[in-house]
């Protein structure tokens, strides 16, 4: 009883995992690494830096359904690309075009590391400047008034 109880739920296991793999054919070991490049290219819309390859939800399932059946219809990769940015966005993709909106994604982190680094040189710099100045004769007085009250309570 316990082994055909253990045999049915091992069998369902096998079932949903073997529903989960994508089975695509392709007419070549061309098209299949074109659709594999792809996928592992475009991002996920509803997943946090995850490509549509590693993605196992469901709108990415129809994005590598939709790519294949794009390829399939001859179109090309940038057609494909287009088609998916125009429809998500430059989430999509995780080399967004360079456009006036996307500036910042390509240069904001240098702009940061550029800036960061000369505030960084700045303050060594402006540090590095401020000299000890010498005590004149009322400070060096004083210093020596201070020294003398602290070592009577000792």
């Amino acid at each position: 009883m316990i082994r055909s109880i253990l045999l049915c739920l091992l069998t369902g296991y096998a079932c949903w995992v073997a529903a989960n793999i994508d089975a695509y054919t392709f007419s070549s070991p061309q098209q299949e690494a074109r659709f594999r490049h792809l996928t592992e290219e475009l991002r996920c819309p509803r997943c946090q830096n995850e490509s549509l390859a590693g993605s196992d939800a469901p709108i990415a399932r129809d994005l590598k359904d939709r790519t294949y059946l794009m390829l399939q219809e001859g179109k090309s990769d940038a057609q494909i690309r287009q088609f998916l940015i125009a429809r998500y966005g430059d989430f999509v993709s995780y080399r967004p075009p360079l456009r006036p909106g996307t500036l910042i994604l390509w240069w904001g982190p240098w702009v940061l590391l550029v800036s960061v680094g000369l505030l960084l040189w700045s303050h060594i710099r402006r540090r590095n400047r401020q000299v000890a100045q010498p005590l004149d004769a009322a400070e060096q007085a004083r210093l020596r008034q201070l020294l003398s009250s602290t070592s009577n309570r000792n």
